[in-house]
């Protein structure tokens, strides 16, 4: 392959590059095209490390009707990302490495990203049990982020035991912040939008009590603490503090909590209900400065693609989740680049540097240069797009930015030197 005039990082002049065999063998200005490699002119755009996001629900096995792994892989390839980690909330749960490997081989068949199945942390995820961790973690899958998602590992004990084996075995735990007993029955956050529309109301404290829990049994037991879609300011502070006394914690914000707030809500439309809830204009704002800051480390979509029967039903029936992987950076562009702050060196730390660094993926987030993987997102941050569901690759169109026109497209998608997505079409093979 052969990219020429690219930015890499969206800094200086553009420069070419030259791969071979999944590798960038040169980089420079002028350079000359290989005989017989496919060109790519890249006309300026900016070149980034290919994305990783550490939370996405592909649902197989088990949840085909609303996405598969070969539709998510689309979804993936074509929003600039070569790497996810599936979460283990599919029937069967992936609490054992039957399942797990099932994921990592359909993944691979596919080809587009590399899939990385997340392991339940507790038997069935029903928060009683340990799950086989260990065997896991061995296993061909090589699984390295445990969690619940979509529950809490509510049982101080069970965590706690957790984030012993996690540090044993030099796994992350990835909890899903929410103490059940706080939000029972809650449909919104709870405030001044939630009392007006009649919905019971969901603490922030409900999360923000179990990150801090969490943190101390983290520092005790010296293991690798990761703090899923951080939605309420209070959580900051409760990271801040914990990451200043050394403790083994990092965390992620989805897109649609760097943007949407509960104000959304006031048309009852459950494409707008998602778990931990859409919270304040405040929350979000600290949200941003929080990424920018490096307390929040990463933006991971929480993909969460639905069939119309889940979402299309009133309110409180509807399940929660939003579609992201085509939208993140688009949404990230929005929020944190265009108003300064992020720059490219800073997407490239929240959406591809850090993420693989969590989850040590020695192969993905890694520097653009000679002798590095060419594993890349081309990115046009002048282009703009509407969102329609309908035309996304997920097989849900579930999105809350129907209809919006957001910043940034994806130009082209490189897997190893393999090209995954260009100019909105999937390349397999």
């Amino acid at each position: 392959m052969f990219i020429t005039n690219a930015r890499p990082y969206g800094e200086g002049d553009p420069v070419d590059l030259v791969v071979r065999d999944g590798v960038v063998a040169e980089m420079g200005a002028g350079l000359t095209a290989p005989e017989g490699a496919e060109t790519v002119d890249a006309d300026g755009l900016v070149l980034l490390p290919g994305f990783v996001d550490l939370h996405v629900h592909l649902r197989e096995p088990g949840g085909e009707e609303s996405e598969t792994i070969d539709t998510g892989s689309r979804a993936a390839a074509l929003g600039g990302f070569t790497a996810v980690f599936a979460m283990p909330n599919t029937d069967p749960v992936a609490d054992n490495a039957v399942v797990v490997e099932y994921v990592h081989r359909r993944g691979a068949e596919v080809g587009l990203v590399d899939v990385h199945p997340v392991g339940a942390v507790t038997v069935g995820l029903e928060g009683a049990k340990l799950a086989e961790l260990g065997t896991m973690a061995q296993s061909a899958a090589n699984v390295r982020m445990f969690s619940d998602d979509g529950r809490c590992v509510n049982d101080p004990l069970i965590m706690r035991r957790a984030l012993e084996y996690a540090s044993a075995l030099d796994v992350v735990i990835a909890q899903h912040a929410e103490d059940h007993r706080l939000t029972a029955g809650a449909q919104a956050n709870e405030g001044v939008v939630a009392s007006r529309l009649g919905l019971a109301g969901w603490p922030a404290t409900a999360e923000e009590t179990v990150v801090a829990r969490d943190c101390a049994l983290a520092r005790e037991a010296r293991a690798a603490l990761h703090v899923c879609h951080v939605s309420s300011q209070r959580t900051i502070d409760v990271l801040r503090a914990a990451k200043a006394a050394g403790v083994r914690v990092s965390a992620e914000v989805t897109p649609h909590h760097l943007l949407l707030t509960d104000a959304a809500l006031t048309s009852y439309d459950p494409v707008n209900k998602v778990n931990p809830p859409l919270r304040t204009a405040a929350d979000t704002k600290a949200m941003r400065a929080a990424l920018a800051e490096g307390v929040i480390d990463v933006v991971a979509t929480d993909h969460a693609p639905h069939a119309t029967q889940y979402k299309d039903t009133e309110w409180a029936a509807a399940k929660p989740g939003m579609l992201g992987l085509q939208t993140a950076l688009s949404v990230l562009v929005h929020t944190m680049v265009e108003p300064g702050l992020l720059d490219w060196r800073g997407v490239a730390r929240v959406l591809s540097e850090r993420p693989a660094e969590i989850t040590g993926l020695a192969d993905q987030g890694r520097p653009i240069a000679v002798g590095e993987p060419a594993t890349f997102a081309l990115v046009d941050p002048e282009a703009q797009w509407t969102v329609r569901g309908a035309a996304l690759a997920s097989k849900a169109s579930n999105t809350p930015y129907e209809g919006m026109r957001l910043p940034g497209t994806v130009a082209a998608t490189v897997l190893r030197g393999r090209i995954t997505a260009r100019d909105g079409q999937v390349r397999n093979g």
